[in-house]
């Protein structure tokens, strides 16, 4: 393949890689625009591949999006380790741990225990696509449509983020989990489910709110 060719196929590709780590990230257009100056019209025709991207615009949207440029125009270096730049976001700490921008994205999340009176049911947001995570430390708090799941180390759920949700650190140390966010349609195996309750008159098992299945389930 040719010089000129390569570079028109990655120029090609950046703008499904711009919407999709906007996604991932639940950035609205507005957000990012705010974050880096670039108009809101600008950013949807990049995003729709109807406007070829500048330097001046790949420069602070990669700063935005806390990844290198190479990684944000698809730049191949025959290297496969990842080298993680970690970025805070709405008082946490994101670790990417995937470095192709496309399809499925994994993170590692870290959220510090809030201060003294501002533990607080979290703020909830919707987006297009799926979030799977599973807890390593701590204990997280995912609020989910009206309901409150509280996760411990070793388990896991998932769900369709266009639910609206959010999370908190729900314990006494700093929570670690990781986290998976896919295009919509593509599921992991394991999920949030009811919690289970003692069974009685017109109640079943698994009818409750809160209980997760943990992961391989």
């Amino acid at each position: 393949m040719k010089d000129d060719d390569q570079l028109a196929q990655a120029l090609t590709a950046v703008g499904p890689r711009l919407r999709a780590l906007r996604q991932a990230r639940g950035t609205t257009l507005a957000e990012l625009s705010a974050a880096t100056g670039i108009s809101v019209s600008t950013l949807s025709r990049l995003e729709a591949g109807q406007r070829e991207p500048a330097l001046k615009h790949l420069l602070p949207l990669a700063k935005a999006h806390g990844v290198p440029l190479d990684e944000l125009v698809g730049t191949q270096t025959g290297d496969p380790r990842i080298h993680p730049r970690p970025f805070t976001r709405h008082g946490q700490t994101w670790i990417p741990l995937t470095r192709h921008l496309g399809g499925m994205h994994a993170y590692k999340q870290i959220l510090p225990v809030p201060g003294a009176g501002r533990r607080q049911r979290p703020e909830q947001g919707t987006h297009e696509g799926y979030e799977w995570l599973y807890v390593l430390s701590g204990r997280l708090l995912l609020a989910l449509g009206e309901h409150d799941l509280v996760l411990a180390a070793g388990e896991a759920a998932e769900f369709d983020t266009r639910m609206p949700h959010g999370v908190a650190n729900a314990g006494d140390h700093p929570v670690e989990w990781l986290a998976l966010y896919g295009a919509q349609g593509e599921r992991m195996h394991v999920r949030a489910r009811p919690q289970v309750q003692e069974d009685g008159p017109g109640r079943r098992p698994g009818t409750g709110p809160s209980a997760v299945r943990g992961a391989g389930g």
